[in-house]
């Protein structure tokens, strides 16, 4: 086992979420920890994902330059997986065989493929095992 974990997009969001105070810690503390430890990974998908909701969704949007500032100073170090045509089988293949809706069956694919251990998202069934990968809610 390695200690090495994946950040689903709604983490990254949950640390600007200032109506939601304890779950900001929890998503701040695991961003500080995946990058002081050099353990915590993200994919293409995720800062797309980010960049969306950022820009278009938050009560006050980031600029564009804010958000490109937060990008490169926090996800693009945690950066690791990029679209891949094994990438989108692995998820297809998640996706048939678990049920989950393509896009979240990407983000598996994509921990999976940084060989994580665990996947911090609050969307996915909390304590599931997709092979070696647990899924694990931290705001549970």
């Amino acid at each position: 086992m390695s200690d090495r974990f994946f950040l689903d997009t709604n983490i990254i969001v949950y640390s600007f979420d200032e109506r939601n105070p304890s779950k900001q810690k929890r998503a701040r503390e695991l961003i500080e920890m995946g990058l002081k430890r050099h353990n915590g990974c993200i994919s293409y998908q995720v800062v797309q994902e980010f960049a969306n909701v950022a820009t278009r969704k938050f009560a006050v949007p980031m600029s564009h330059e804010d958000c490109r500032h937060f990008i490169d100073m926090f996800l693009v170090p945690m950066w690791e997986v990029y679209s891949s045509r094994e990438l989108i089988s692995s998820a297809l293949d998640i996706a048939e065989r678990w049920q989950y809706s393509f896009y979240d069956s990407l983000i598996i694919a994509a921990a999976l493929d940084a060989s994580c251990d665990v996947l911090y998202s609050e969307d996915l069934q909390h304590r599931q095992k997709i092979y070696q990968l647990q899924i694990i809610d931290p705001f549970a």
